[in-house]
């Protein structure tokens, strides 16, 4: 009998975590996912939500993450960070059972791959070896969200914004080391101030001084990287 391979299987295989995962492992999640379409400014979860999810990956599109802090008019929105094609999220909920922490919803036309919490709970009952991959997932978290902490609280804009291009150029550090960085980016001036606590004016801005310099080019809601290695130079 002929084994079905998912069309996004290679998709997922281009993500660091789940290329290296065990057989058995990736099997299950291909067995117990399915694939969510969602419209551009669809909501995937809320803030405080249940987990009627569980584990989620992205197949096509992009998911950002949000936060909304303060009251009335004075409540302003903050763009977490956003993730792309081959990137697993939701496993923090999967060890605390607590309800959603922020909004997640698609940036653009996007498609999740959907493994349902209770059946992947399951299973790992079974299999409970297997949860050390879910730590090492949320692990790689974690060291993310400490090094954006810290590029916000210490660097300068200019630094901030290279920095948050490369690390969205190669998938926030999802995608395996093998794979070439992507030199398009789908985001808008708006986006990256959001996520970068600027104005969209100083986003502007330091986006124009890329351009001149012949690093990037603006285009409307994207920015293409034409000198990799020069970006790459003004993180540090």
């Amino acid at each position: 009998m002929e084994t079905c391979i998912p069309p996004h299987l290679p998709v997922l295989l281009a993500g660091r975590w789940f290329s290296g995962l065990a057989p058995a492992f990736a099997q299950q999640l291909l067995a117990l996912g399915q694939p969510r379409p969602l419209d551009a400014g669809e909501a995937l979860f809320l803030r405080g939500d249940a987990l009627e999810g569980g584990l989620f990956a992205v197949l096509q599109g992009s998911i950002g993450f949000s936060g909304v802090g303060g009251l009335g008019e004075q409540a302003r929105e903050a763009l977490l960070t956003r993730m792309g094609p081959s990137t697993w999220f939701g496993e923090i909920a999967l060890f605390d059972g607590s309800p959603r922490t922020h909004d997640a919803y698609a940036m653009e036309p996007s498609t999740v791959l959907q493994v349902a919490r209770q059946p992947l709970l399951d299973w790992l009952g079974r299999h409970p070896v297997h949860w050390h991959d879910l730590g090492v997932l949320m692990s790689g978290r974690m060291r993310a969200a400490f090094t954006a902490l810290e590029d916000l609280a210490l660097l300068p804009a200019p630094q901030r914004l290279a920095r948050r291009l490369v690390a969205m150029a190669r998938g926030y550090g999802e995608w395996r080391d093998d794979l070439p960085a992507q030199p398009r980016l789908r985001v808008t001036q708006e986006q990256l101030a959001r996520m970068l606590s600027i104005s969209r004016q100083t986003a502007n801005q330091l986006l124009q001084d890329l351009q001149a310099r012949g690093i990037v080019r603006v285009q409307r809601g994207e920015i293409d990287i034409l000198q990799w290695q020069a970006l790459c130079a003004l993180r540090f």
